[in-house]
């Protein structure tokens, strides 16, 4: 189909994920997209996003009430400190709040404010950001993302969190398959522009050679290994478990293991791997389960 006309079709996010969902991924890969069989990694997860419906996806991608799923899992020991929620952004108090901290919309995605110092903020102006965010909802925001459909706004207040010799926290993805990690995405850098970079890993921390998103963004240097990155991996099976593919994000701070989010829908299934072949190497570990009916699985 012509480019453009694929460009004005993934703009029209109220259409039926039948329609939406193949222009969207064609126009990012340029590639046809085929429910009836997914074979590449990205494949996988736009049939994610239209057929497996579990309502427990809803809670899970929120980013304030999946703590309480965590928790049961691992041990609240692990989780990132709340320190406020609101529901509306007249509700933010910088007085309840200490000195350095975090704001993130639960609903949505990359809407972070990294709060260092709060004598300095501009307090309306943040109050008006939030306000925006609140009324976003992330389903039509881009690319029709099942689990963030229904998801209730919400803004939260998190510890700020220093991870020494760094300028932002270095984020350590795993890819996990039936609960069972197979490899990771090592992010450091973010929010730094052309500083961002990205680098995938194995369960051995061996470096792998491919990449995802781009043909070049990878590390001058391979990084070294957590001290803690068998507790990292034990843990993302633990949380991992029950689902046919999810991503656990997490944090080493100290040796210390943080959990960061979980994630069903990585680069909103559009954001390709390099070499191609790693497409269907990494979509090979997704098992897709079977249909509840004609339109979408319900259940776990």
């Amino acid at each position: 189909m012509n480019r453009t006309v694929l460009w004005l079709l993934k703009k029209m996010t109220f259409l039926p994920q039948k329609y939406f969902l193949p222009f969207s991924y064609e126009y990012a890969t340029g590639k046809k997209l085929d429910f009836d069989n997914p074979v590449e990694f990205n494949q996988k997860i736009q049939w994610y996003k239209r057929f497996y419906r579990p309502r427990i996806l809803n809670i899970l991608i929120d980013k304030y009430t999946v703590k309480e799923y965590v928790k049961d899992k691992i041990g609240e020991r692990y989780l990132i400190k709340t320190l406020g929620v609101y529901t509306k952004a007249s509700q933010l108090d910088l007085t309840e709040l200490p000195d350095k901290f975090v704001l993130k919309a639960v609903h949505t995605n990359r809407h972070t404010i990294i709060v260092e110092d709060k004598s300095t903020l501009n307090l309306s102006r943040v109050k008006r950001k939030l306000a925006r965010w609140l009324r976003s909802n992330q389903y039509y925001r881009t690319g029709q993302e099942w689990g963030y459909k229904d998801i209730e706004p919400k803004i939260i207040a998190e510890e700020f969190l220093i991870e020494e010799g760094r300028s932002s926290l270095t984020d350590y993805k795993f890819f996990c398959f039936k609960g069972e990690p197979k490899y990771l995405e090592v992010h450091m850098n973010r929010g730094g522009g052309e500083s961002y970079k990205r680098e995938i890993y194995d369960l051995d921390f061996n470096r792998l050679p491919v990449n995802k998103g781009t043909k070049s963004n990878v590390f001058e240097s391979t990084i070294h290994k957590p001290q803690n990155f068998e507790e990292m991996i034990n843990i993302a099976k633990k949380i991992s478990v029950g689902f046919p593919f999810v991503r656990v994000d997490l944090y080493s701070i100290k040796g210390k293991t943080l959990f960061g989010e979980l994630t069903f829908y990585p680069g909103d299934g559009r954001s390709e791997y390099y070499p191609d072949k790693y497409n269907k190497i990494f979509g090979d570990m997704i098992q897709l389960p079977k249909l509840n009916g004609k339109t979408a699985i319900t259940e776990i």
